[in-house]
């Protein structure tokens, strides 16, 4: 545009996106091979925040067994014991999940059924391939 030329009343973007619904959620999904932002799943970073709390408290002796401390908190020892386990995790999959880069087969629901104790086999698991 030049100085004679008159400024549009409007302007058009086209910006090529899906909108999907997951977990009852409604997200914006964008086209193969466009820039993906870090997503974070707060949930499952809450998760391992727990998780890594009561595991510390354990070990501190500040409660002697797992069902103590699941009373303490007003939860089932059962859902304790499954989130303690993401304190085994391999620590390149915790680091990804806090910098919102994990892969899609990382989810809280997967991360609470069993799940290899190598970190070899989790790396494969729980892979983007």
């Amino acid at each position: 545009m030049n100085r004679g030329s008159p400024i549009p009343d409007t302007v058009t973007l086209h910006v090529p996106f899906r909108v999907v619904k997951r977990g009852g959620r409604k997200e914006m999904q964008l086209p193969e091979g466009a820039a993906q932002p870090r997503r974070t799943d707060s949930t499952l970073v809450k998760a391992l925040a727990r998780a890594f709390r009561w595991k510390r408290m354990l070990e501190s002796g500040e409660f002697a067994t797992i069902a103590e401390l699941a009373e303490r908190e007003d939860i089932a020892p059962s859902y304790m014991t499954r989130v303690l386990r993401l304190t085994q995790l391999e620590p390149g999959i915790i680091e990804a999940v806090l910098d919102g880069r994990q892969a899609d087969a990382v989810t809280l629901g997967r991360l609470m059924d069993p799940f290899p104790i190598s970190w070899i086999e989790q790396k494969n698991t729980f892979s983007n391939t």
